[in-house]
């Protein structure tokens, strides 16, 4: 066990420091104007850091877990409660190309760090498997490349490390780059226009603030919400496992067969499409529930607290180092690839960036981005369309894994 100054089974304690600090993240970003240029985001995300760098919060605990497990599957139907069901299929066939493109990145980002770094790590090629299935899809393919593999269990826990302060950096520099002038001068950038100008009206307040007014709730809107969210995430989880154990998976089956496993047994994929359907067969009932919104976006911020917790300075200084370097080299290339090819095919910024993100982090790190972000007509297309990495990403980490296993 961990020696930090609150313990990982300490559960009410951890519950209420992560609530806590996503409060207060909320109210900086709203009270004062320096935080809602920064987002209250990015104060979550580094608040959890230094919590867990100082040795106040462990790195992993049940509560973390639970987060991922019942906090996100909630959000993500409630933050698709008023999105312009439209505008969803029409985002989703744009932001494909540019996914697909961004995973070339990837791959050209593992390629180029594995020969930079090959004499220089152990089991690289395993790793570089790992993380480009990893860097395209997400933790799943991670866990899957790491069996397949059978890479020693300290080179995983390494990789791990060094994977979760990468993403927190990442998502970090993400955040950021939509109010840099350097990409808003070059890049077109609708949707930060839009949720500009609805913050604008707001005269005297900062833009969070503006943009979350107070709303009329009732008691009411709050229970349709929460119940109805809760629904859709146990038809979704229950319908997914049920696919996912009758279309079999694994080398032994085709291509075509696997695509129909990963499609249909992906849970977060799954849940999404149901939300879309109720959407489309009830428009009248969603279209009067108040209040899903701000609910899931707090729930949300619960997540953007846990992202920052693993992110583990020490281990990495004391551990591997190395393979910090290693990361960083993916995750810059797919970064340049993005926004050279977003720019060459005239793609948003923040369609661009979300693509990466979910490159990187996965679709449910993208989503609460463009959640945080405001871009509420690009939540449903980068969850449909960052669920296409799970699917992908083992084939491309099998690829490269074994191709580097032939060079070292």
């Amino acid at each position: 066990m961990e020696n930090t100054l609150i313990k990982a089974d300490d559960l009410i304690t951890l519950w209420g420091i992560i609530v806590v600090w996503a409060a207060v993240s909320i109210y900086l970003e709203q009270r004062f104007t320096w935080a809602s240029k920064i987002s209250g985001a990015i104060i979550a995300l580094v608040g959890a850091i230094i919590l867990s760098n100082t040795g106040v919060i462990p790195t992993d605990s049940p509560v973390y877990d639970a987060i991922w497990a019942f906090i996100i599957p909630l959000a993500i139907p409630l933050l698709l409660f008023h999105v312009n069901f439209k505008k969803i299929w029409q985002e989703s066939g744009r932001m494909l190309i540019i996914f697909l493109i961004s995973s070339i990145g990837t791959v050209a980002g593992t390629i180029i760090s594995f020969f930079l770094l090959k004499d220089h790590i152990p089991y690289l090629d395993k790793i570089g498997g790992m993380m480009s299935a990893s860097y395209v899809g997400g933790g799943v393919n991670f866990a899957a490349m790491a069996g397949k593999f059978e890479t020693p269990g300290e080179m995983v826990s390494s990789t791990i490390v060094a994977d979760n302060l990468m993403m927190a950096l990442y998502f970090v520099v993400l955040m950021t780059i939509p109010a840099m002038s350097f990409f808003r001068k070059r890049f077109k950038h609708p949707h930060v226009l839009e949720v500009e100008a609805e913050k604008g009206k707001n005269e005297g307040k900062t833009l969070a603030e503006g943009f979350w007014a107070r709303k009329e709730i009732s008691l009411k809107d709050m229970a349709l919400s929460v119940g109805t969210a809760f629904f859709l995430v146990i038809i979704a989880f229950k319908l997914a496992a049920f696919l996912d154990g009758i279309i079999p998976s694994g080398e032994d089956v085709s291509f075509f067969i696997n695509l129909l496993n990963g499609l249909f047994g992906d849970k977060y994929l799954i849940l999404t499409t149901i939300t879309f359907i109720a959407l489309a067969l009830f428009p009248r009932y969603f279209e009067s529930i108040n209040g899903s919104q701000e609910i899931g976006t707090l729930l949300i911020y619960l997540f953007f607290v846990v992202i920052g917790v693993p992110a583990s300075i020490p281990m990495i200084i004391q551990n591997a180092p190395l393979l910090l370097v290693f990361v960083a080299v993916i995750v810059l290339v797919n970064m340049l690839v993005s926004l050279t090819a977003g720019k060459l095919l005239k793609y948003n910024l923040e369609e661009i960036l979300l693509v990466s993100n979910a490159n990187i982090g996965g679709p449910t790190t993208a989503a609460a981005m463009a959640i945080a972000k405001g871009w509420k007509n690009l939540i449903g297309p980068i969850l449909v369309v960052g669920t296409l990495g799970y699917i992908i990403g083992n084939y491309i980490g099998t690829t490269l894994g074994l191709w580097f296993a032939t060079m070292l």
